[in-house]
């Protein structure tokens, strides 16, 4: 939401196909590749290197992030879906998940930071919500275990949705009768199913589907011609050069924190996970963001303050890992960097008819 960021933390760079009609049945099935053809190119000896060094390094990008303790089904996902589309969770009745993470804008808005509740902004970037679930933990200061938590974070945030307290959230859903019949069905087995944490896991389900997979999908599966030669020079590259170090798993980040400014220091003045752990090793220290998608997701860093592309992997290569990237170097990691934009299930995340309110729904406070 509008108080979550995006800082590009990592070796080199900083900073989603999704699958409808998931069962309660988990599996650990890859995503399809979207440019996959039937009987894709032969590699050569260079790019079959190539394919084996980065799928050990990155891995496979699955279907969906299992959580244990959030079994899903299709009731809990058509739940959560409506849930990130209803700007009622707002005390005002105008900011939706959807505000800040545009799901049809690959998870972002686009803005340096985000307005939420009277316009105020956060001070930090809105990361988007495309593959965060396959991350360690979720805002830029890993404060929440997962996209559950995250999704409860929001709606109680002063800035943000700014509702006063849980009370006041459930108050809003339970004047609602659709939304009591669809708790009710998300939840058959409990006595009360419409509760916050209920709510938060919800809108989990849905975002555990919120997986991109693109041309380096194809790429890792066997099809040497999904990437430009171009591009292949950026992905070896982007292993040389060590990027990987810290952008690596099938998200291409979110495994690890690291400081900003790991080998030169870079001027900021947010403290990082420092505010949240009162550690001063931790001070300007972030969670390593997703490059997935990368190209349609800035601006850059935590505030938002670099628009472009190139000059922040340039920036990175300097403060990250110590190196005076050269110009070709740069734009060949970013030509792959573009090969990372992955296909949207535009089914998935169309904006389904929310239910209407009921005679005792509260009115918007713009207070």
């Amino acid at each position: 939401m509008a108080g979550t960021t995006r800082i590009w933390v990592a070796s080199l760079l900083v900073g989603g196909v999704l699958i409808a009609g998931c069962s309660a049945e988990e599996s650990a099935e890859p995503a399809p590749s979207p440019e996959a053809e039937s009987s894709p190119p032969a590699a050569d000896s260079a790019a079959t290197e190539l394919m084996q060094r980065a799928r050990t390094t990155l891995g496979v990008l699955p279907r969906y992030v299992k959580n244990e303790a959030n079994a899903r089904t299709d009731a809990k996902i058509d739940l959560g879906r409506m849930l990130y589309y209803d700007a009622r969770l707002s005390k005002n009745h105008d900011v939706s998940c959807n505000s800040c993470h545009m799901l049809d804008a690959f998870g972002v808005d686009g803005e340096p930071t985000s307005p939420g509740h009277r316009g105020q902004r956060g001070d930090r970037n809105s990361p988007t919500v495309y593959n965060a679930a396959l991350h360690v933990a979720q805002f830029w200061d890993g404060r929440a275990a997962d996209v559950e938590e995250q999704a409860g974070g929001p709606v109680l945030n002063p800035v943000e949705m700014a509702m006063p307290n849980e009370d006041s959230v459930l108050a809003v859903l339970r004047s609602i009768p659709g939304y009591v019949e669809a708790f009710a069905a998300a939840y058959p087995r409990e006595d009360d199913p419409l509760t916050y944490a209920n709510m938060a896991k919800a809108i989990g389900s849905f975002e555990r589907a919120l997986l991109t997979p693109g041309r380096l999908d194809a790429f890792l599966e066997g099809d040497a011609g999904a990437l430009t030669e171009k591009q292949k020079r950026g992905l070896d590259t982007f292993l040389a050069v060590g990027c990987n170090s810290c952008h690596n798993g099938p998200a291409l980040g979110g495994t690890m924190y690291r400081k900003l400014g790991f080998i030169f220091p870079y001027e900021t003045e947010d403290p990082g996970r420092e505010k949240i752990t009162g550690n001063p090793a931790d001070r300007h220290v972030f969670k390593v963001p997703s490059l997935r998608n990368v190209a349609k997701t800035g601006p850059y860093l935590h505030d938002g303050s670099i628009e472009s592309l190139p000059e922040v992997v340039r920036i990175m290569g300097k403060h990250q890992i110590g190196l005076d990237l050269s110009d070709e170097q740069v734009s060949d990691i970013v030509a792959f960097l573009q090969a990372l934009t992955g296909r949207v299930d535009a089914s998935y995340i169309a904006k389904p008819e929310l239910p209407a309110n009921g005679p005792d729904t509260p009115a918007p406070d713009p207070s």
